[in-house]
Order: structure tokens, then sequence, then C-alpha cells
């Protein structure tokens, strides 16, 4: 998978068709960019009922075969700008397949009684695990509270990505139906301004513009053993709610070693997730929520709230350091 703008704190909603492989193919999405042309010249068979903001069922008729090109309907239509590619967006879906109605994956299974629950947040037009590049891209040309059905062949919607281990071949059919909860532009070299406050905890704090921060770390203290906050630059922009997408810059090293783990100045610029639900981990919930749009925001994370005692995971029992730029929502 191309790892660009994308950060490993993210926890993918799990697809149970194990559609897609780790290796995703092309994302080439031409045909999506201008919404409905050029890709529903054949009319989708699928029905979706359903209230836009709750599970949709989704039914296909006995023996009913993929369209011969991506079919993309409007069933509900909302209001507002119209997504455009590059545009970030926050979204509800649920999929199967046409011919046994096999679970793809959807946030709802997530949902509790109406709380808060795990959305995909993504930039038109990358790579996405959760959903196919011409899925997630049918939403382009959209407005902020629509439901989209998309359907097609796994050939024509997943191509090379598609993993041989689904039991799903390219000539079957494949349905989405999406809600789109909120979209939103953003500068991929967007980056909180103002005057810096001097870091607590003894840590020194360096970030050139448009690079990753120089974090470095005390040499004789001990790591703090809960979280740690501290707003570096105050930001004047709205407050940020649970449930929320979250555009951020950043950068995390070790508290253990100083060395850098990650930063999304060297992966391609701003990244995206959603906040508050358990879709990162909990330090980021925990501290970020409540900020506002413009802060810098410095972390400090106990394993506890980061990645524990996780057998494989390189950042396993360590204190992780983050300095955070938050440059928008969606």
């Amino acid at each position: 998978m191309n790892l660009a703008k994308k950060t490993r704190f993210v926890a993918a909603i799990a697809v149970p068709a194990l559609l897609l492989t780790a290796a995703c193919g092309s994302d080439d999405s031409s045909d999506s960019d201008q919404g409905d042309k050029g890709t529903n010249s054949a009319a989708a068979v699928s029905t979706v009922s359903g209230t836009f903001g709750q599970k949709p069922t989704i039914k296909v008729p006995s023996g009913a075969k993929a369209p011969a090109e991506i079919a993309v309907k409007t069933l509900v239509e909302g209001k507002g700008d119209a997504v455009a590619k590059g545009d970030y967006v926050r979204l509800d879906f649920a999929g199967v397949a046409m011919k046994d109605s096999r679970d793809l994956g959807s946030t709802w299974a997530t949902a509790q009684g109406g709380a808060t629950h795990q959305q995909v947040v993504a930039q038109t037009g990358e790579q996405n695990p959760m959903l196919p590049p011409k899925v997630l891209d049918a939403v382009v040309g959209k407005t902020p509270g629509s439901r989209v059905l998309v359907e097609g062949s796994a050939g024509d919607l997943v191509g090379d990505s598609l993993n041989p281990q689904s039991g799903i071949k390219e000539s079957d059919g494949l349905v989405w139906a999406i809600d789109v909860v909120g979209s939103t532009k953003a500068d991929d070299k967007a980056e909180a301004k103002g005057t810096m406050a001097a870091p607590k905890l003894g840590l020194k704090v360096d970030v050139p513009s448009q690079q990753a921060a120089n974090i470095t770390i005390p040499k004789d203290g001990d790591a703090p053993t809960k979280l740690e906050q501290q707003v570096l630059i105050k930001g004047a922009g709205a407050k940020v709610e649970a449930g929320q997408g979250l555009i951020v810059q950043y950068t995390g090293v070790s508290w253990e070693d100083g060395k850098q783990f990650d930063s999304s100045w060297k992966n391609g610029g701003a990244t995206a997730f959603q906040i508050g639900t358990g879709s990162v981990v909990k330090g980021w919930d925990q501290g970020l929520v409540g900020k506002k749009v413009g802060d810098r925001v410095l972390l400090v994370i106990p394993p506890k709230l980061a990645y524990g005692d996780s057998e494989g995971s390189e950042l396993a029992k360590k204190t992780l350091v983050f300095v955070v730029d938050i440059v928008g929502t969606v």
C-alpha cells in the first residue's frame, strides 16, 4: 500500500471479506472525478432502504449480475458545496457482494444505540484501507448529506487490489451504500503559526516551517506515567469534538531513545483520522478532543495509552512524544 498521507495510528475498520490485498493497486479514478458522469451508463439494480444517517439495508434481486460499467446513483441529495477531488471527507458505508450478500464491511458495525461510532475519514484521490479508490471517489461531485449507491464488478471497482483469498471473482458484483457526512478542503502543507510556549517536562521542541519537528528528550528525566498535554501555540479556530475528522501535521519520537519514528511531513503532508471514537491510540483521543483548530499540541503518552505490551510492535512499552498541529476538521 502507498503509505503517503497515512498514519500508523489509525485503526482500520474491519472488512470481513478481506476484500483488499495489503498492496493496493492503481488509484486511477478518472471516471469518478465528475460525479455521476461517465460512471452510471449502466443502471444499478440493487435497492437501498433507510434514511441518511442510519444503517442502510441493501437488497439485491435474485440472480442479479454486476452492470457492464460502474453505476453510481444518488439516493438522497444533500446540500452545500460538492466534494472535489483532493477534498477530505467523513463517510459512513455498508457494502455487500451481489451473489450471496456477503458483508464487505460497515462503519455501522461499531454504532451502539446512536452513540458516536467509527467512520471513514479520508482524502479523495488517495489510497484508503477501507474502501477501494473508485468506490471512495464515487462521492466526488456529491454534497454533504447525500447517500450514494455504487455498484459494479469486483474487477472494475477493486481491480488489482482484489484479494484472491476473499473468494470473490473479478466478475462478481459488489454494492456499497455511502453517506457523505462531511467534507472540507485543506492545504497539505498547512501548519500552526504563532509564538510557541516553552515546553514542559524539560523537553526541547524546535519546529522548522514545512518540516518535521525536532524533539529533544531530557537526558536525566523520567518518562511520565500519565498523559501530559500542553498547547504550545494557541489557535483561534473551532473546538475539536469527538466524532469529527481531524486533519493534522505531526511528528513523533519515543521518550526512551529520542528517535523519530514517524512524521506527516515525511509521508506527504497533512493526514486525517477520526478523533474520540477509538480510531487512534487513546492518548490522541484524550489529548486532542477539546483543543482548537490552529493549536500546536505537545502530547507525552505513556504506554498504557499508546501501544501497551502489544507484541510485534516496535512501539510497545514505549512512551510516545508528539508535536501535533491541528489544521482542520471535517
